[in-house]
């Protein structure tokens, strides 16, 4: 481990060999750094921060400090960062805000100049985060998920797998998995997420299901309670449309409408200013 004299490293922290630690960064206690990880000049990994091997920290990252919690009372919680992240110049991100609770960024993510990380977030693995991109406490990112620049998240939550949330986006409500999300407060599902889903290996056939599902749930004025039953009824089962209609069933803050919406108990009604199909496949997915 290639440490600048600079730096100052706590004795209880530990690193592992083959990384670097650029000049005047501060590394504190009970932090543990994997091999082959680099950290930038003038970054600040906080304690009981953990980070896997081969990531690279920018400059000026502020990682594992205290969450910004006004219920926070000094608990002893943790961040943990897996393998293979890049974390970019002025990304910050919180520990956990009860005792022994954690914020865990997954395998081989990108969180790009200036994301936040609130206290508690799980991000899974592959995500992108674009510049300036917000989670506020609690939110949970499911892997492979994109949120485009300056997206904000609200507390509790959640932005499904494969989902691509559109730059300056606002989400009051779940983003579902395979689908896109745009729109300031509150966001809107658009359509599915036809170029995320491509580059993630899911089959066409599977991509055809998941869009005749999309217009079902947004485009024929069904409940959801009606919608998800005939998605049972006449759509081959998949482990993607299973997933898609188990993230509807446990949503607790209720699942982002569409500019054509449903709502549970209440029919879709037509809104002004709709996506038209052609425009919403459009979108490129980044």
């Amino acid at each position: 481990m290639l440490i600048h004299r600079t730096a100052i490293v706590h004795p209880e922290a530990k690193l592992e060999p083959g990384g670097e630690i650029g000049a005047y960064s501060v590394i504190g206690r009970n932090v543990t750094i994997g091999a082959d990880t680099a950290v930038g000049s003038h970054a600040i990994i906080g304690e009981n921060t953990t980070i896997g091997a081969g990531c690279k920290i920018s400059s000026h990252a502020v990682i594992g400090t205290e969450p910004q919690d006004l219920k926070y009372n000094g608990e002893q919680s943790y961040v943990e960062i897996g393998a293979g992240v890049h974390i970019r110049e002025f990304v910050t991100i919180n520990r956990g805000s009860k005792k022994g609770s954690a914020t865990r960024v997954g395998d081989h993510s990108l969180l790009m100049t200036g994301v936040h990380v609130a206290h508690d977030c799980q991000i899974g693995q592959n995500v992108i985060m674009a510049n300036l991109a917000t989670l506020a406490g609690h939110c949970t990112v499911g892997d492979n998920a994109v949120l485009g620049g300056m997206a904000v998240v609200h507390q509790f939550v959640r932005v499904g797998q494969i989902a691509m949330v559109g730059g300056t986006s606002g989400l009051l409500q779940d983003a579902p998995p395979f689908m896109m999300v745009f729109g300031p407060a509150p966001a809107r599902v658009v359509n599915i997420n036809h170029i995320g889903l491509k580059r993630n290996g899911v089959k066409p056939e599977v991509r055809l299901h998941l869009r005749q599902a999309f217009h079902i749930l947004y485009r024929q004025g069904l409940t959801l309670r009606d919608a998800v039953a005939k998605i049972r009824e006449t759509l081959p089962e998949s482990e993607e449309l299973n997933h898609l209609l188990d993230f509807y069933r446990t949503s607790e803050r209720g699942i982002c409408r569409s500019t054509l919406s449903v709502a549970e108990g209440h029919p879709a009604e037509a809104e002004p200013h709709g996506f038209p199909d052609e425009l919403t496949t459009s979108i490129p997915a980044t």
